[in-house]
């Protein structure tokens, strides 16, 4: 039996980037949506944080999405 360990270094390598983009555009959402929460606290608009939040968090499922799909096809 012989592995290829260029290969899996590869796999290795796409899903750690994959993994910190994924959680680094969650944590991006959650920062927006406490910004969000700070600036109405001090009575400012907090439409461009709301709007960079669910965008992060759009993204985030539409990574997910296309992960299950490339699964199930």
């Amino acid at each position: 039996m012989k592995i290829d360990w260029a290969a899996l270094g590869s796999v290795f390598g796409v899903s750690l980037v994959a993994t910190l983009l994924l959680v680094g555009l969650f944590t991006l959402g959650i920062i927006g949506l406490s910004k969000q929460e700070q600036a109405a606290a001090r009575g400012g608009s907090a439409a461009m944080a709301r709007t960079g939040a669910y965008a992060c968090f759009g993204l985030c499922l539409a990574a997910v999405a296309y992960g299950i799909y490339l699964i199930v096809v």
